[in-house]
């Protein structure tokens, strides 16, 4: 058996209702992927706009792609890098004090490689309260990125990330513990 596109289906998944999902689209794409420094607070309101869900002092630099906000869950105090991509197809949670860089990719599905239709594979994301993504760093679906770890620049997290745990690489794998100074 062959991979065959032609019968690729997208399941069960909907993105939300069309007139929202294009308005949506115009919004993301002329505010929150924009070179222009729109306020944070002006994009934080967009994004409570449309369903997401958060919480006080985030930041959220220029370039930013959100594919679902309705499907986006951000703690206090967050920054969100230039470039960062939230392609959530699925829940994201985000807890508070996370610092996700410049070019970093969550991405909540993928394809079954195994089923010559190909069909979308996903699942949630959850980065809890201090986790730091690095720059062009990717989580893939399903990951929780525990308690205060960090996922060090150019590195892949295709499992769980333990908490105060450094993970480093292609897969990422554990380099050291996380210590804090006063």
């Amino acid at each position: 058996m062959q991979t065959d596109l032609s019968k690729f289906s997208v399941g069960t998944y909907r993105a939300g209702p069309t007139m929202k999902v294009l308005a949506w689209y115009l919004i993301n794409y002329y505010v929150l992927d924009s070179s222009l420094p729109w306020p944070y607070g002006f994009k934080r309101f967009l994004l409570i706009l449309f369903g997401a869900k958060v919480g006080k002092g985030l930041v959220i630099k220029q370039k930013v792609r959100i594919k679902n906000p309705w499907r986006l869950v951000i703690g206090d105090n967050c920054w969100l890098g230039e470039s960062v991509w939230i392609d959530n197809l699925v829940e994201v949670s985000i807890g508070s004090n996370v610092s996700i860089s410049q070019g970093a990719m969550l991405l909540t599905g993928n394809h079954d490689y195994t089923l010559e239709s190909f069909p979308y594979r996903l699942a949630g994301i959850t980065l809890e309260d201090g986790v730091w993504i690095g720059a062009h760093s990717v989580v893939c679906p399903g990951i929780t990125c525990q308690s205060h770890s960090i996922l060090t620049v150019n590195s892949v997290a295709t499992k769980n990330l333990d908490a105060w745990g450094i993970f480093t690489g292609n897969p990422a794998v554990f380099s050291r513990k996380r210590t804090m100074k006063g």
